[in-house]
Formats: C-alpha cells, structure tokens, sequence
C-alpha cells in the first residue's frame, strides 16, 4: 500500500490545491493533476487518508476518459508524466496517481445525473415531491429506480465550503442557453452508456456527477474526475432493494459511518479508525476490478 496526503513539486508552480486534487502548471497548454489518498465527506477534508486511493481514483477516471471519448473530448493530452516532471526522484510518489490534462476554463457548475433516489435527492423528494424542481411520481421509495434518469446540477463550492443543488434555470443564467444545453445532454448520454456498461458488470451507478470545461474555441470538454467512488453512488446489483439503504462500493459507507459520530459537519473532520479506513479502501478496490477488469497489481 501507498499513502500520499499531499503532494510537494518543486519543480512546477501549483495552481490549485483541491479537496482531493493537488494541480500544477505545466506550461501554458498542459496541467499537471495529482490525485492524492486525501479523503473528504459532507464537503470536508478529513485528517486521515486512504492508501492508494488517489491510484485507484486515477485508473477509474482515465479507464472512463477512455471509453466515452467518442461522446464527448476530454482534458487527457498526448504528454507523458515524464516530460511534465523529468526528474526521477520527485516524479517517483507521482507514478499512477498523476494525469497530464489540457488546460481548459473550467465550468461553475457540476453536471449530476440521478437514476436512483436517494441521497439529498431523497431528501428533497420526501419535502416537496420534487428534486432540483423537478416532479417526480408520487409513492417512490428510498433507492427506488427513476423512471427515467434526471439531471440536476449543483453549485462548484470552493474548498470549505458546500455545494449547492439548483434548478437548471440557474445553469442558464451561468453558462448561457445554449452551453446549459449542452452540458445536461451530454451529462444525461455520459451516464446512460456508463450505467449499461456498469450493469453488466454488477454495479448500479445511482447517481454521479460530471465536470466540463470549455478550449479557446468554446468546445466542450469533460474534465476533472469520472464515475469514481468518489464522485458516484456505485450498488452491488445483486444487493440492491428498493425501499432500504444499498449496500454501495463508495463513500456512503463512510458517510454513514460518520453520521453516528457526535460532528457538526464543519472543519476539522474527525479522524478514522483503521477498520473504517480498511472497509473504505476495499469498496474502492472492488469498485475498479468490477469496472475495468484490473487491480492496482496490474501497473
């Protein structure tokens, strides 16, 4: 196993230091995106990581990068990790954990996509019969599929601070008519052939969300991270019921972990005990194999 909490380059200037990303200029075209074994819940960094997380996290997202380019482009660029960072010595903790990204503006707004109900959707349901001002069928239960799956965006918190769910009204007031548009459709299609693909492999893929940026010319790009544990609801197929909590291969087992403790869900978060972290990284491991066929021994 393999533990990076932060990342220390020397040799390029750091842009930007997420709750799981640490980004690097590279030059003027080209980033650097590390992807550390930090760990945030409820949109809070917590003081323990998981070892190989950032690996696994990394291997997801290119595998997905990969497999839905021919839908819409993507930040990966021809640059290898070796020509960003020459040096042996500080490229070594790098290895597996880094993608070398074209530099694009980055979207204020993050693309979710619903199949299931739970989660704040649930919640918003339970309130008003509605999720991101969209009605929903009267009589749905907790996890139950939906009819049909929905987009509903949220707000791009910064570090600290907490997303926000929105209708997509406001996602028209941020990007314009015709960019919202584009972003929800090509969100709704991403999820739809990952969903299918995910199925045949025993996962249920409840809910995710997607980041887009945009090049010089306006083109979109799917950017950031991609139907990881992290950023994903992933269900066992074969444990999943609707009307009760699932079973998942994601953060929900730490989210519910923490729900027993006495935490306000601000700064600081608590620390993990070993058994919680162990439980945290197995789900990630099965959740990669299940995907792609390959385990962190097959570098």
């Amino acid at each position: 196993m393999s533990v990076l909490h932060e990342s220390h380059l020397k040799s390029l200037p750091l842009i930007h230091k997420g709750k799981v990303r640490d980004i690097y200029a590279v030059d003027e075209r080209h980033m650097l995106i590390v992807t550390t074994d930090r760990l945030s819940a409820f949109d809070v960094i917590l003081p323990t990581p998981i070892p190989d997380k950032g690996r696994v996290l990394t291997r997801i997202s290119q595998f997905w990068f990969q497999r839905l380019a021919h839908v819409v482009p993507n930040q990966l660029s021809d640059m290898t990790l070796e020509q960003a960072v020459p040096d042996p010595e500080e490229r070594a903790p790098l290895e597996g954990r880094s993608m070398v990204v074209k530099r694009l503006r980055a979207l204020p707004v993050e693309a979710v996509v619903r199949g299931y109900l739970i989660g704040s959707g649930w919640k918003s349901y339970q309130a008003e019969g509605r999720v991101c001002g969209i009605p929903l069928p009267s009589g749905l239960r907790l996890a139950e599929r939906l009819p049909e799956p929905i987009y509903t965006p949220s707000t791009k918190a910064e570090v600290g601070g907490h997303d926000e769910n929105v209708d997509y009204a406001h996602t028209e007031r941020e990007l314009g008519p015709r960019v919202a548009a584009q972003v929800r459709d090509i969100a709704l299609r991403l999820y739809a052939e990952a969903a299918d693909y995910a199925r045949e492999r025993g996962i249920l893929i409840a809910d995710t969300k997607f980041e887009f940026g945009v090049d010089e010319t306006g083109m979109l790009h799917l950017i950031d991270e991609v139907l990881t544990p992290d950023s994903s609801r992933f269900w066992p197929a074969d444990r999943y019921a609707p009307g009760q909590s699932p079973a998942s291969f994601d953060k929900q087992y730490l989210r519910d972990y923490l729900e027993t403790l006495d935490w306000d869900k601000n700064d600081p978060g608590p620390a993990l005990p070993e058994e919680v972290v162990a439980q945290v990284r197995a789900r990630y491991l099965e959740a990669l194999e299940r995907l792609t066929g390959e385990s962190l021994e097959t570098d």
